[in-house]
């Protein structure tokens, strides 16, 4: 079992009810079509955090299909998405038994109000409660010190945030290994490795959806590669895996391959029940010299 660890938060939010819920909640306009207005509390410099995007497609999906959970999700990220109005048409291709697939676009408007398609998404939805309990697996979670001896934006000297964070710093609870933090005291590792405590800031337990987002929260990999700036994704695909139990999370990254401009990112996240809860891998653009 992980070590115990918590959460501060004065009056944990619930699922439901908490500001990852209203910031990713979509307003059906009519069937298959839904309207959202992008919130600024994720973005990373000036464009919103795939992970946010990933669970704000998820949610229209889960409302436009007959399954509620997704179990794999596959997203091209076309051009970077800004905060403010987008609009997301959902298209089911199988609605079956036990799962369901469909596709979903997020769109929003140009300076002359035509339509820019942001990012693309294939997913398959099913029942997570329904799964058999029989696991085999040669994984193993993290080994993260204590949550007390993990640090985040909020240790940085004077309070500022640590290099590369951003407006989404604030919504999230991120404390980081210390061995994979060397980038914030310009002494990067060169290992391509992040592993950080993680959940949500107002103490919302994780759910099927935070799990989109989890995946693509931390600070590049890229970063510990002694690498700097913005780290676009180009293409992410997520496997959830399990519910999550109650409390807070342990997300693992790591790259093997940075060539041609181009890295991949491997993604374990693992609940306080010591699950392999979700499961991704990302390919992203990263600026060289």
């Amino acid at each position: 079992m992980a070590e115990a660890a918590s959460i501060t938060a004065a009056v944990p939010a619930r699922i439901g009810d908490s500001e990852f819920d209203r910031d990713t909640a979509v307003t059906r306009r009519e069937p298959g079509v839904y309207d959202i207005d992008l919130s600024a509390g994720w973005t990373i410099i000036n464009a919103v955090n795939g992970g946010y995007l990933l669970a704000v497609l998820g949610r229209a999906l889960a409302d436009a299909l007959p399954h509620a959970d997704p179990f794999t999700v596959s997203a091209h990220y076309l051009t970077a998405s800004h905060p403010g109005p987008a609009v997301i048409r959902t298209d089911t291709a199988r609605a079956g038994r036990t799962l369901s697939t469909g596709q979903a676009s997020l769109f929003q408007y140009d300076e002359e109000g035509r339509e820019v398609e942001r990012i693309r998404v294939l997913a398959s939805y099913g029942d997570l409660a329904g799964l058999p309990d029989d696991v085999r697996t040669t994984a193993k979670p993290p080994a993260l010190p204590p949550l007390e001896q993990c640090f985040g934006p909020q240790d940085a000297p004077d309070h500022r945030p640590v290099p590369g964070s951003s407006a989404i710093s604030d919504r999230l609870f991120l404390k980081l290994d210390p061995s994979t933090l060397g980038w914030a005291l310009g002494q990067p590792s060169g290992r391509g490795e992040m592993r950080a405590w993680f959940g949500l800031a107002d103490g919302r337990d994780a759910d099927p959806l935070s799990l989109l987002l989890a995946v693509d929260a931390l600070p590049p990999t890229a970063f510990e590669l002694g690498l700097s700036g913005w780290v676009p994704t180009v293409e992410l695909t997520v496997h959830v895996r399990a519910r999550p139990a109650p409390g807070p999370l342990r997300v693992s990254i790591t790259t093997r391959n940075l060539a041609g401009g181009f890295l991949e990112e491997d993604a374990e996240v693992w609940d306080s029940a010591d699950r392999l809860v979700a499961q991704s891998r990302q390919l992203a653009r990263v600026r060289l010299g």
